[in-house]
């Protein structure tokens, strides 16, 4: 509880809510939580934790005398009520989510009855298992006049996807996809991807449980045989699947040089140290 002076002080104050922080785990090691994110659990009196997708040892930064729940077998008016209750009982509260809150986390359901009881909340971002996979694989989301853009997504299951999002319509752009809760239904991933005209060979990449200290694995494949090499893998669960023009590009000649560190491109920093052939007003690479 809050530090207070007198009774009658400590009295008002114990009938003030403490804070929500909605904090993003990261992908699943427990050091790519933000620095911001290992402060709060530092001082939180309350821990509600998502223990299907959440390393429990990211709740190791908890003082010992914080409460801790996991939530893989509470509903959301469960997680709601629980939320609702430790708030009338300690300034900080933490809900712990793997990856960033935003995606693909249920924020808005868990912050709409918050907003409704008056309990002050906020969201800390963290690390998606898309940033993690590539890094893992030390792959590139993007890359000079190959792609520029980057699409998060998933595949319709249990949970339809909106009209207009099919992810055959989506691979139709042949940017990088990266493509969530999905590893279940890697055919469905193939056929859309062949819908939308990528070649047998395209590469592809699968990345299991990212940055999980002893549980990661990487398997790299083609449109083609991606399926075969993780049921070979018994990847099944909790897979990153990335579909992109930039996979492989280590390893390639001819790759396009990014125009912001060209000696050729001057801009408000530093001056151009040869003769420019680009265009001006060429786009800027990072």
């Amino acid at each position: 509880m809050r530090p207070c002076a007198s009774a009658s002080t400590c009295a008002w104050l114990k009938a003030v809510p403490g804070k929500v922080w909605f904090v993003g785990a990261g992908p699943g090691d427990p050091e790519l939580i933000t620095v911001k994110g290992r402060a709060l659990l530092e001082r939180a009196g309350a821990i509600l934790f998502a223990g299907s997708l959440v390393d429990v040892a990211a709740t190791r930064y908890a003082p010992a005398a914080c409460v801790i729940r996991d939530s893989k077998d509470m509903t959301l008016e469960a997680m709601t009520a629980w939320l609702l209750d430790a708030a009338g009982r300690h300034d900080t509260v933490v809900r712990l989510q793997t990856g960033d809150p935003g995606l693909y986390g249920a924020l808005i359901e868990m912050t709409r009855p918050l907003t409704a009881a008056g309990i002050d909340w906020a969201v800390v971002p963290g690390v998606s298992s898309a940033m993690a996979a590539m890094a893992a694989a030390g792959e590139t989301l993007t890359l000079p006049e190959v792609t520029q853009t980057v699409i998060l997504t998933r595949v319709a299951g249990r949970t339809p996807m909106p009209p207009g999002e099919d992810l055959a319509a989506l691979a139709a752009h042949h940017s990088t996809l990266c493509i969530y809760l999905s590893i279940t239904l890697l055919h469905e991933v193939q056929r859309a991807l062949r819908a939308a005209g990528w070649r047998e060979d395209a590469p592809m990449l699968v990345v299991q449980k990212a940055s999980w200290p002893g549980e990661e694995k990487i398997i790299r494949g083609t449109l083609a045989d991606i399926k075969k090499k993780c049921q070979a893998e018994k990847v099944g669960a909790q897979a990153m699947i990335v579909a992109s023009p930039t996979l492989g590009a280590g390893d390639r000649v001819g790759i396009a040089r990014s125009k912001l560190y060209d000696p050729a491109f001057a801009h408000r920093f530093r001056q151009a140290s040869v003769a420019a052939d680009a265009p001006t007003g060429e786009p800027v690479h990072e």
